[in-house]
């Protein structure tokens, strides 16, 4: 980094991917405990590369200036490397503004997220300027990220397995030509449900209940779909229940019904549906899938931001996509007798060519609500288009 991308990079404000340091103290535990989870909370935040900047007061952005003798470089990377799991690649720099010298330490953007203090094991992330311990679901959702664990073939415990409809079992292991008799091994097999060997009992993964539960919303709630639209000027809201067929089916039954008295366009929206259901976080119980319809637009809200591996534009034009639950996607394959799940990742483009002339569809992904967004044009563009 030289001196004219350091003025750049001093121009904009803390975030997840920037934080500004007056000093740091690495000859005190205290000192190399503060500077490693900073480290580790930037490596751990979503985007591309970010950086440490030390020598700079965080409010007034004020130039106090570091000693390079103090803050050795190789001291710096000797902390980072002993502390941090699995390793942190970074770069230390120093560059001189205004006869003061800058500390700039550059964190490069990581694939082996989450990265933990081996002192005493925390995850840390950044949540705008300031860091913070990562909560389990965020935790979780950068393991599957990083392809360590797999969101859908987690136990659900304490669910017994007659919760699972044995006639859709029975029909995905038909369309399968799978002809073992139906039995709790070869579920297991299957990633169906889980073997827990503790205590010899078998239990529904994630990914067996939302397939194969007649409501599994009763044990995942926060996996169905709030459709909100308004009557008579009053905000009506509508949850959807039921296995990811069950659901899909309803919902989009249910939004094209009421779309169809405006004559607007609904070819859409069960490929928005669809992609929702493939591509949410699991893992952020927070809240549901939510299509709101209203005068002024139409917005998709799913939980589960596009990773950082990938970007919305492979997610509009590429064929083969990044996918979220890819256990579940193969499984919907099979499934759905209507074959949607073959274009999922596909259609997008095409919604956005739909509404040319009507108006224009935005795809959002915010990283810091981990929540994907896809805006349409409302209601009322439809009577603008008519006149």
């Amino acid at each position: 980094m030289d001196q004219s991308k350091l003025k750049i990079l001093l121009n904009r404000e803390e975030g997840p991917k920037l934080d500004y340091k007056e000093k740091i103290d690495i000859s005190l535990e205290s000192g190399k405990k503060e500077l490693v989870k900073d480290v580790i909370a930037i490596a751990n935040s979503q985007g591309g590369r970010g950086h440490l900047v030390i020598g700079i007061e965080d409010k007034t952005k004020e130039i106090i200036g570091v000693d390079p003798e103090y803050i050795n470089e190789e001291r710096i990377q000797q902390i980072i490397s002993q502390r941090c799991d699995p390793p942190i690649n970074i770069r230390v720099e120093f560059i001189e503004i205004d006869i003061k010298k800058i500390g700039v330490i550059t964190i490069f953007r990581s694939n082996k997220r989450p990265h933990q203090m081996r002192q005493n094991g925390a995850f840390y992330i950044r949540r705008g300027s300031t860091t913070d311990i990562a909560r389990r679901d965020e935790i979780a959702s950068m393991l599957q990220k990083s392809g360590i664990i797999n969101n859908e073939q987690m136990p659900v415990p304490n669910v017994a397995l007659k919760e699972l409809d044995k006639d859709l079992v029975n029909k995905y292991l038909k369309k399968m030509n799978i002809n073992d008799s139906y039995d709790n091994q070869l579920l297991s097999n299957l990633g169906i449900v889980y073997y827990d060997k503790d205590s010899d009992e078998y239990y529904p993964t994630i990914g067996g209940l939302l397939l194969f539960c007649k409501n599994p919303q009763l044990y995942l709630p926060h996996t169905g779909i709030r459709i909100i639209y308004y009557q008579e000027n009053k905000p009506i809201s509508n949850y959807f229940e039921g296995n990811l067929l069950t659901l899909i089916d309803n919902s989009t039954r249910f939004a094209k019904k009421l779309l169809d008295t405006y004559s607007y366009p609904v070819e859409f929206m069960e490929e928005c549906i669809s992609n929702a259901v493939v591509h949410r976080d699991y893992f952020d119980c927070s809240r549901e899938t939510v299509i709101y319809i209203g005068q002024n637009k139409i917005e998709i809200s799913n939980p589960g931001s596009i990773s950082q591996k990938d970007t919305i534009n492979n997610i509009v034009t590429e064929n083969n996509p990044f996918r979220r639950n890819n256990w579940l996607y193969h499984r919907l394959l099979v499934l759905d007798d209507k074959n949607r799940f073959l274009k999922t990742g596909l259609g997008l483009k095409k919604i956005k060519d739909s509404f040319k002339g009507i108006g224009k569809v935005r795809f959002l992904n915010l990283r810091k609500k981990n929540l994907f967004k896809i805006i349409l044009p409302g209601i009322k563009s439809i009577y603008k288009d008519k006149d």
